[in-house]
Parts: C-alpha cells; sequence; structure tokens
C-alpha cells in the first residue's frame, strides 16, 4: 500500500473529536471554535511533516511539499460540518490529501511540481456555502460578505476577523486560471450506489446543479384563542398547502429524477398561542440539467401564489443562488481509473448527486473527485460511516491520482 492506513485513521480519529457530539455526530462550523482547534491540529499535524502550511485571507489552509517553480496539483475538501453531521463528510477529502502528500515526501518521489493539500472554508454554508472555494474561482466583493448572516445569527465579516482573516480583503484569494495544474477532491459518496453494486470507488463524471430559493408568506398574527378559524390569515396554511405539492413537481416539469427539499423553516412569532403572521420556506433544487432547476423554481412560484390567494396572504419569492451542473475533467477521469487498476480497486463512472468545492474549482481548473462507499447511503448524520478497508483503498486510488498529476511535465 503507497499509504499509512494507520496513521490515516488515527488523525480522521482525532479529528472527529474536535466538535463532538454526544451521539457520536460533529459540529464544526467554520470560524467556531471547533473549527479553530481543527486548524491548529492540522497546522501541527503539517509541520511535523515536513510540510509548509498558510491560510489565505478567507481561511483557506494550504498544506505544501515543495517541487519545481511551476503550478501545483492540489487535493483536497473542507473541514467544516453541517450541524450534527458525520465524521467523513469534508474531513476525510482533507485527511486524506494530507495523507497522500507527506506519502509522496516520505517516498522521495521526483516531482515535476509542486503539491498541496487544501481544506476550503465554509463550503457547507454556515455563513456563505462554497465561501473558501468561489473566493478563490469566482472571485467575490467585501460588500457581498458584509450582507451575510449565519446560522448562529452572527455577521460573517465579524466571524471572520475574530478568528484571525481578512473579509475587506477577499480579492486576493482570487487565483489566476493558471496558477493550479489541476484539483481531485476525495469524498464519500453521500449515496448507495457504490455500496450496492459492491464496488471500491468512483470516477466522478459529473456534478449536479444545485438551486437555492425562499418563499415568505405574510398574513397576520392573532390570538390563537379568540380568532375564529374562518377570519385567520394564518401563514402557516400558506407554507402548508405549499409543502404539501413539493414532492409531485418534479413530475409536474416533466423530470421525475429531480429532487427537491424544503430544508429550512422560519416563522413568527413563533409561539403556541399566536396564529403565524410570517413563514418562510428555504428550497435545495438539485438535477443535472440547470433548465429543470429553473423550471422547478417557476414551479414553486406558481404554486405559492395560488396558496397565498386561497389564504388571503401576502407572498415574496427570493431567488438565491444557482450552482450550474458541472462535467469533471476526462483526464483526470482516467487517471483515476488508471490509479485504480494499479491497486486492484474496482470502479464505476458516476455522476455525484451532492455539491462539492470540485465543482466550484472545475470551471478555471482541472478537476476530478474519487468517491468512496457510504453506508447505508448515510450522510449529514452521526450515523455517516465508511467501512477502513473503504478509505484505505480510496486515499491510495487518491495517492495514484495525484502522483501521477505531479509526475507529469506537460503545461
Amino acid at each position: 500500500m503507497t499509504i499509512d492506513a494507520d496513521r490515516l485513521r488515527a488523525d480522521l480519529e482525532t479529528l472527529a473529536g474536535f466538535g463532538a457530539d454526544d451521539d457520536g455526530g460533529v459540529s464544526r462550523p467554520s470560524f467556531s471554535p471547533a473549527d479553530l482547534d481543527a486548524r491548529a491540529w492540522l497546522r501541527e499535524r503539517c509541520e511535523q511533516a515536513g510540510l509548509h502550511y498558510r491560510e489565505d485571507v478567507v481561511g483557506n489552509v494550504f498544506m505544501r511539499l515543495d517541487g519545481p517553480d511551476v503550478a501545483p496539483v492540489w487535493t483536497g475538501s473542507h473541514l467544516d460540518s453541517v450541524p450534527n453531521g458525520g465524521r467523513l463528510d469534508g474531513a476525510l477529502g482533507v485527511v486524506a490529501a494530507l495523507e497522500v502528500v507527506r506519502s509522496l515526501r516520505e517516498q522521495g518521489v521526483a516531482l515535476a511540481r509542486p503539491v498541496e493539500a487544501v481544506s476550503f472554508a465554509d463550503e457547507e454554508g454556515g455563513f456563505l456555502g462554497f465561501l473558501g472555494s468561489k473566493a478563490v474561482a469566482a472571485g467575490l466583493r467585501p460588500a457581498e460578505l458584509r450582507e451575510v448572516v449565519g446560522r448562529d445569527g452572527r455577521h460573517l465579516v465579524d466571524a471572520m476577523e475574530q478568528a484571525g482573516f481578512a473579509p475587506e480583503r477577499v480579492d486576493e484569494a482570487r487565483i489566476d486560471a493558471a496558477a493550479v495544474h489541476a484539483f481531485v477532491e476525495m469524498h464519500i459518496e453521500q449515496g448507495v450506489v457504490l455500496e450496492d453494486a459492491g464496488l471500491d470507488v468512483g470516477v466522478v463524471s459529473s456534478i449536479v446543479g444545485v438551486g437555492r430559493c425562499a418563499v415568505e408568506f405574510r398574513g397576520r398574527p392573532d390570538h390563537a384563542g379568540t380568532t375564529p378559524m374562518h377570519l385567520r390569515r394564518d401563514a402557516m396554511r400558506g407554507a402548508a398547502e405549499l409543502l404539501a405539492q413539493v414532492p409531485g413537481l418534479p413530475a409536474a416539469v416533466g423530470a421525475p429524477d429531480a429532487v427537491i427539499t424544503c430544508g429550512r423553516l422560519d416563522l413568527h412569532p413563533d409561539a403556541y398561542n399566536i396564529v403565524p403572521g410570517w413563514v418562510r420556506l428555504g428550497f435545495d433544487i438539485r438535477h443535472p440539467d440547470g433548465a429543470v432547476i429553473e423550471a422547478l423554481e417557476r414551479a414553486v412560484i406558481d404554486r405559492a401564489a395560488d396558496a397565498a390567494e386561497a389564504h388571503h396572504l401576502e407572498v415574496k419569492h427570493l431567488h438565491e443562488s444557482l450552482t450550474d451542473p458541472t462535467p469533471l475533467d476526462g483526464r483526470i477521469r482516467q487517471l483515476t481509473r488508471e490509479a485504480a487498476d494499479e491497486v486492484g480497486a474496482t470502479w464505476l463512472d458516476m455522476p455525484s448527486g451532492a455539491g462539492h468545492d470540485a465543482q466550484v474549482i472545475a470551471p478555471v481548473v482541472p478537476t476530478g473527485m474519487v468517491f468512496v462507499p457510504s453506508v447505508d447511503g448515510r450522510s449529514h448524520s452521526p450515523l455517516e460511516r465508511t467501512s477502513w478497508e473503504d478509505i484505505a483503498t480510496g486515499t491510495s486510488v487518491l495517492y495514484g491520482v495525484v502522483r501521477r498529476l505531479a509526475t507529469d511535465g506537460r503545461a
């Protein structure tokens, strides 16, 4: 085996302790005390391995193995987690990347270019989803960051400054397209395809598009005991009517393979004895075709308007974001197949139904992804699991891909 599987496991188990929940899950949002502790530990592990550690102005981490003065190969993912998430989502890609880079150093591999293990800030959106990779690949403006308030109620710029970063200099994080040779991200599948097929790794062909929008219903808050049912302008009734129609929307727009989720609901005044006067619903829409995502968002708007009319409510639609579906680099996919064959790992070409930093980086840097199986397909949950054997196999494949990219002298 080309990597140290025992060291990899020990590092993953240690990292899971930063932000550990009592039920075995992990809550480690970016710029939280748990995140800062994890960064300090990662820096220590990096320096012990003889690598160079740096952080940019938005909190992205880079752990560098030097080589010739040309564009480096990047590999990595993200340290942050969703609330009460799993131990592997994002974290596996960072620790596997560190293991690959230090293994290359220990084995004295003659590099044609530097290699950097990378951890992108706030992929999960505790403040702004894909913050770090967007700052690097697409560019962000200070004014955009000033408007963002996180799940914990803090302003993003305050959280960043308190953690020692510089949101007013966010433009410095952006890279030129020629500054990175390639990027490879390893991740758990977060689905059941590989496990059901009994295969070791997934060679990711494309990443699904993700649309996010919100709908606000506004009625009138009233006393829950003294307001007759027929006189109420109950915002929750409009929300409930809309939600009841959500499961049928993909088929209604001719795309039954699309998925739409209402994953957030806020209401006001939020009390047992008051008729809700305001409700906001947040929707996540996914499909490999951006036109389908747009059609589903329009369907949400239409159904919301109907529900508002039926219950004498005002309604407002807020388009939040659209991350386009992203094909991944054909050459890196072929190198991944070769690396899997080299270590005797079985593989499958497959799309990703979840969003990743890779899809943000891919428009400017040749990008690939390696999946490892998820037990029962569970993710974003304390029940998230991948066998240690599968983790070691996937990391060995990642090593093979990165080695090929870093020893190839082509421009």
